[in-house]
């Protein structure tokens, strides 16, 4: 890749990350409906006696809600993928930063010899 290059890959793989992003949080917010959904339904249950009662009545309830389950799925599916878009990004930065001083190294190189280069790289 060219130098020139970088800039514009490194931005796409940035939007890549706040497209992943965005989805997470759209999916979070459907979990949190389909939660609070599940709560309501539990709170007025009457036969329900105590907190650990509701708590597992909630659990029940969201365990076999299959919206709820593809949400979960989905939000742990786009969390794998933004870790490897933003280890991807990583990546595209530091190939730009090792790019840039091999070009600074080839320009010293071209001005002074090789001990301005020795100096840029800290030999």
């Amino acid at each position: 890749m060219n130098l020139s290059q970088y800039p514009a890959a490194i931005a796409q793989a940035t939007q890549a990350v706040n497209e992943l992003d965005a989805q997470m949080r759209a999916v979070q917010l459907t979990i949190e409906r389909l939660e609070a959904s599940v709560d309501k339904q539990v709170a007025f249950e009457s036969d329900l006696k105590n907190d650990a009662q509701r708590k597992a009545r909630r659990f029940e309830l969201l365990e076999v809600n299959l919206e709820y389950q593809h949400a979960f799925n989905t939000l742990m599916r786009l969390t794998v993928q933004k870790a490897n878009a933003l280890a991807h990004l990583d990546y595209m930065r530091n190939q730009f930063s090792v790019a840039k001083l091999e070009a600074r190294l080839a320009i010293a190189r071209q001005l002074g010899g090789s001990e301005v280069g020795d100096l840029l790289l800290g030999v």
